[in-house]
């Protein structure tokens, strides 16, 4: 900390040492501070390289990215011995602990890769795009991309019908120098992607919803990967830009009790508190409160365009018409008629992006194919933008 350097960790052990008692328990204490205090000062990735059991694991939690490796890295609080005594449950190491356990279940673990070489490689290329530390600006490696190329291919991409899937990847692959995105978590929540990328040698922060996956729905998984990562980029100034196709949150009973108001509470907090450069381009559905909470002008979003076929509005035409409509469809001699004219009426008059763009909700309407020239140049209009906050302590996180 005191030389501002990443701190990685190797991490190989069983656990705390029985013999030693307190004083064991009392020095890892004395690390789990530390890295407390390290936190947003420099990177501290942790690599698991064998067990991490107990509270060993404790320290690689606190620590912004945690790499694991395949059939041969575990995590675990208690192993399966103590479950079975405690809660007669039967499961293996593998089930309990293991990489993909946490990769796709609970959301542990940032990467996974297949031996330790991997691991320690894809280390090397994270850290190409973080700085050594918060007073840093992230490395720029110029790959020979021209910043003002055109993406010709997003003009067709999008289907002809607002219900079809596409993959935002691609859109993200077109834009992005060289098409090269470190992905994030990409086996957890994968309805929102989220990964580091370049535009013109800059390291950017891409957060964006993803179509393909249960239409890119915002859910308790998704909001939380979304809020760590946009905290991430913002404590080490790493720009954040936004690819928005959002339909809205995810409704039902176990997402209620689950607590979907509080986990979305996160992303809109990380984005509100977020210093850094933040740009938001909305490429088709942006639908009630998730429209607002992925980084909407209205939470702070310094620069927000919209695709020609974006759609800004409360919910989808088909079940605002409904609502809105519903006397007139009932008296109506022909329903299904009417309906279809409504739709074609409400989403002329309410869910184009012109009439945001008219009162300022958006900054522009843009081509598709200018989306990479258009956000190199938001970008360097944004490079050097300095907010004074508030004093406190800190704030309040809906955890």
């Amino acid at each position: 900390m005191t030389m501002g350097l990443p701190i990685i960790g190797l991490n190989d052990g069983a656990g705390a040492r029985i013999q030693e008692g307190v004083a064991g328990l009392n020095a890892y204490g004395g690390i789990f501070h530390r890295n407390a205090k390290a936190s947003g000062v420099v990177p501290q990735i942790s690599v698991i390289l064998g067990p991490c059991a107990g509270g060993a694991v404790y320290s690689p939690a606190l620590t912004d990215f945690i790499v694991m490796v395949k059939d041969s890295s575990h995590m675990f609080i208690t192993g399966p011995d103590v479950v079975k005594t405690v809660t007669g449950e039967d499961v293996t190491l593998e089930e309990l602990g293991g990489a993909m356990t946490h990769a796709t279940k609970s959301g542990v673990a940032h990467f996974v890769l297949p031996d330790e070489r991997a691991a320690l490689d894809e280390v090397r290329y994270l850290l190409s795009f973080l700085p050594s530390n918060n007073l840093e600006e992230p490395p720029r490696i110029l790959t020979g991309d021209d910043a003002n190329r055109l993406c010709e291919e997003l003009r067709d991409l999008l289907p002809s019908s607002p219900n079809q899937p596409y993959d935002m990847k691609k859109v993200i692959a077109a834009v992005v120098d060289g098409g090269d995105y470190m992905e994030v978590h990409a086996t957890w929540a994968q309805q929102i992607t989220c990964g580091f990328a370049r535009i013109d040698g800059h390291t950017i922060g891409l957060i964006s919803n993803q179509p393909q996956i249960l239409a890119g729905v915002l859910d308790i998984d998704s909001s939380e990967k979304a809020a760590r990562f946009v905290r991430t980029c913002d404590a080490f100034n790493v720009p954040i830009v936004t690819f928005v196709d959002v339909p809205g949150f995810m409704p039902g009973v176990d997402q209620e009790y689950g607590g979907i108001i509080r986990h979305g509470a996160k992303l809109l907090y990380a984005f509100c508190e977020a210093t850094v450069p933040r740009i938001s381009i909305i490429t088709r559905k942006a639908y009630g409160g998730a429209y607002v909470v992925m980084n909407s002008k209205s939470i702070g979003a310094d620069l927000a365009y919209a695709w020609p076929t974006a759609e800004l509005a409360v919910m989808g035409s088909s079940g605002a018409v409904e609502i809105v409509y519903r006397r007139e469809l009932v008296n109506s001699d022909d329903p299904e008629t009417t309906r279809k004219q409504l739709i074609e009426e409400y989403e002329e008059r309410y869910a184009n992006p012109y009439i945001a763009a008219e009162r300022g909700f958006i900054d522009d309407v843009i081509d598709p194919a200018d989306t990479r020239r258009i956000l190199s140049r938001s970008l360097d209009l944004l490079r050097g933008k300095h907010e004074e906050l508030p004093k406190r302590k800190h704030g309040n996180v809906p955890l």
